[in-house]
């Protein structure tokens, strides 16, 4: 699993010139899944994002997760992020999951961090989104479970 982590001022997701999804102060999170991916990886997973020290303090130093802010959480599936590109132009994605299980372990991501932080909105599996984003820093944290956890 990967999460692409962006510290935001805000942040929207539309479809078809709709906004879907809106935060203000917080984290953009994208999200892909490859397929050794399970249940497990994702609550590792979630617990690693609500326990990052990444915002300030008082005194501007990162000591703060999301929690202590009270920030909001934007997360959008992005199967690109197992994109491989070591051979010729045009990116690969076999090692990307796709389907109906990364579309479970998407839900089952949001659901989890739901229960533990309520502050979550989501973009929408499978759809061209739009995604908007002032990054506040800018602070971007790749986050991978394979690197993180050597599963």
């Amino acid at each position: 699993m990967r999460i692409l982590l962006q510290v935001v001022k805000q942040a929207a997701v539309s479809i078809n010139d709709t906004t879907i999804s809106k935060i203000g102060p917080g984290m953009l999170l994208f999200i892909g899944f490859t397929k050794d991916d399970d249940e497990a990886v994702v609550k590792q997973m979630v617990a690693k994002v609500l326990g990052l020290r990444i915002f300030p303090d008082e005194n501007g130093k990162t000591n703060l997760n999301i929690q202590s802010i009270n920030g909001e959480i934007l997360s959008v599936s992005q199967f690109t992020l197992y994109a491989n590109t070591k051979k010729g132009r045009r990116p690969s994605f076999v090692d990307a999951l796709g389907g109906t299980r990364a579309k479970e372990l998407y839900e089952y991501f949001n659901q989890v961090l739901k229960e533990k932080y309520p502050h979550v909105q989501e973009g929408e599996f499978g759809a061209n989104m739009q995604v908007s984003l002032i990054n506040d820093g800018p602070v971007t944290i790749w986050l991978d479970s394979k690197e993180l956890y050597g599963e």
